[in-house]
């Protein structure tokens, strides 16, 4: 699958050319047939720190007013590494999550709850955190935040934040995948030098159902001739600055194998193309980390899956953009059913 060229549009060039495309199929595939091409939004990684949460309201306001998306995701870290996970924090979050005017699909971030332990984080119990964050952002499980959307959810197992759902024979599947080795890394600011029974047992639980329902969405995306597949994960599992690191000992990313295995053996199976959006390493990348030749497949012991392209969205100080994905039409003779431009920010 050919690397996409990265395109960057001012804000008010943006909306100029949202009113110069009104009547083109990409804005009317709000309330048209499923034959049209469509866009959505991500972010991640926003807003860190002080400065960011200030400008925030506008950033959603900048997003609101890219009328043409069906949706947006938030890929995770609604907050900086070093600041404190407080209920108050998350309803304000919540707050101004509410003010989208578009679905929103959420999925939790590391910094939100798995590295809650920190002191200067709170000193939190990583898995009451996670708890607090599914009563604030997932009190609806079904429903998108923001403007409602149906999704079909993992509830049944205590996942309310693992959803899916279908846009015009694409298959889209948000996960709960984390950074510090999917929550494997020791809880150090509790006195942890291991991993704990309780923390174990959570990341066994989740990761059984994170491979769970990617398997279900590859075999109804078989089932219904879906065109192609879209995973999106917090955790960057192709991190580059953890290369050197993964390459010397595999097991600094271990909470991350089977799930990778998992993509691996779907993706070749399904043979159409799968993308992969995830947030956590905070700079903009387009790449197949899973290609014949990435070192990653050493790092993983896996073979190829050439038709996975993976798409890292800018976060934390880089995080002035979204990135915008058009969806091509079910007319469109391109092999490549997604394309994708970044989106400043007007501040």
């Amino acid at each position: 699958m050919p690397s996409k060229t990265v395109k960057t549009t001012t804000a008010a060039a943006a909306v100029l050319a949202l009113g110069l495309l009104a009547s083109q199929p990409a804005i009317a595939a709000n309330n048209t047939s499923d034959s049209q091409a469509f866009t959505f939004g991500v972010i991640g990684d926003i807003p860190y720190g002080d400065a960011e949460i200030a400008k925030f309201p506008s950033r959603i306001q900048d997003i609101n007013a890219d009328s043409a998306l069906k949706f947006v995701t938030h890929v995770g870290d609604i907050k900086n590494g070093s600041s404190v996970c407080s209920d108050e924090y998350f309803a304000n979050i919540r707050s101004q999550f509410d003010t989208f005017e578009h679905p929103l699909v959420f999925t939790p971030g590391d910094n939100e709850w798995v590295d809650c332990h920190r002191t200067n984080n709170g000193a939190y119990n990583p898995l009451e955190r996670l708890d607090k964050l599914r009563e604030v952002f997932f009190d609806e499980p079904g429903k998108t935040l923001g403007a409602t959307m149906p999704v079909k959810t993992q509830l049944e197992l205590g996942l309310p934040e693992n959803v899916r759902f279908t846009q015009n024979r694409v298959a889209f599947s948000v996960v709960n995948v984390q950074g510090s080795n999917n929550s494997l890394l020791p809880w150090s600011g509790l006195g942890e030098t291991t991993p704990t029974p309780e923390q174990l047992a959570e990341v066994e639980h989740r990761t059984d159902a994170v491979l769970g329902q990617i398997r279900d969405t590859f075999t109804d995306a078989e089932r219904r001739n879906d065109r192609a597949v879209v995973l999106m994960t917090q955790a960057d599992m192709f991190d580059p600055s953890l290369l050197a690191a993964a390459t010397a000992n595999p097991e600094t990313v271990s909470g991350f194998r089977e799930i990778v295995a998992a993509i691996i053996e779907e993706t070749n199976r399904f043979d159409r193309p799968v993308y992969l959006i995830n947030g956590d390493s905070h700079v903009f990348a387009e790449n197949q980390p899973l290609a014949d030749g990435s070192p990653w497949l050493e790092v993983y012991g896996q073979p190829a899956a050439d038709d996975l392209q993976r798409i890292t969205v800018d976060g934390s100080a880089n995080a002035t953009n979204y990135v915008r994905f058009t969806v091509a039409g079910n007319s469109s003779d391109s092999d490549d059913v997604l394309s994708w431009e970044k989106v400043p920010f007007s501040q």
